[in-house]
C-alpha cells in the first residue's frame, strides 16, 4: 500500500487519469457563496484574523491547527444528525490496482464512530516557512480515496493550508481545480474562507 505523503500530484494524473482545469463550474460555484455572517461571527473572525496575522510567521503546525484552524471549523460547525466531522482518521481504497491510504488530518463525513461516506477533505496544513512536501499531492490523493468510498457520483471538496494562506480543490469524475491563495490574515478573504467552509454543509444536505 502507497500512502498519502508519498504522492506527488503529476505522479496523480499519470497514474490516475486526472486532468486539472482552470474553469470548472462547480469550484467557481463554491468560491462565489456569499459571505453571510452575522455580528457575533465577525467578531470571532477578527479575533482568530488578529492571532493569525500577529503569528503566522511564528506557529509550528500544531499551534496553527489548535489556535486558528481549530476554532474556525468550529465556528463553521460541521456537525448535524446525517454527518459529522473526524480528525486523524485513516482512509483506504483500492484505485485501478493501486491500494493506497493513510490519515487524513480532518474530514467531514457521514458516520458517528467511523467515517463512512466523505464530503470534505482538509488535509496537509503547514506552518508559514515550511513545505518539506506536496500538499496538492497529499490531498487529492486523499480525496481521489474520498471519492471511492461514496456510494453516488458527487463533486468532492477539500482544502490545503499553508500558513495564512488557504487553497480550496474540487474533485469531480477525473477533473479537479484548484483555486488561487485566500490569505486568511485580511478581513474580507477569512469571511470568503468562512463561507466557502460553511457551504459545504448545504451541499451534503442536498446531495
Amino acid at each position: 500500500m502507497k500512502s498519502f505523503e508519498h504522492w506527488e500530484y503529476e505522479e496523480i494524473q499519470l497514474t490516475f487519469g486526472l486532468s486539472r482545469v482552470k474553469n470548472s463550474p462547480h469550484l467557481n460555484e463554491w468560491l462565489a457563496t456569499p459571505a453571510q455572517i452575522i455580528p457575533a461571527e465577525e467578531q470571532q473572525l477578527a479575533e482568530l484574523r488578529n492571532l493569525l496575522f500577529d503569528y503566522a510567521e511564528a506557529w509550528n503546525e500544531d499551534e496553527l491547527k489548535f489556535f486558528f484552524i481549530s476554532p474556525l471549523v468550529n465556528l463553521v460547525n460541521f456537525r448535524n444528525e446525517t454527518y459529522h466531522p473526524f480528525t486523524q482518521r485513516k482512509l483506504t481504497a483500492k484505485l485501478g490496482q493501486i491500494k493506497v491510504g493513510g490519515v487524513v488530518d480532518f474530514l467531514v463525513a457521514t458516520g458517528i464512530q467511523h467515517p463512512r461516506q466523505p464530503f470534505f477533505c482538509l488535509h496537509e496544513y503547514k506552518q508559514e516557512r515550511k513545505r518539506e512536501n506536496d500538499p496538492l499531492g497529499q490531498l487529492l490523493i486523499a480525496m481521489l480515496v474520498a471519492q471511492a468510498k461514496n456510494e453516488q457520483p458527487r463533486p468532492i471538496y477539500g482544502s490545503y493550508i499553508n500558513g495564512r494562506f488557504w487553497f480550496f480543490v474540487l474533485l469531480h469524475e477525473r477533473n479537479y481545480a484548484v483555486s488561487n491563495a485566500y490569505n486568511a490574515s485580511k478581513t474580507d478573504e477569512l469571511g470568503q474562507i468562512f463561507a466557502i467552509l460553511r457551504q459545504v454543509k448545504n451541499y451534503i444536505q442536498v446531495s
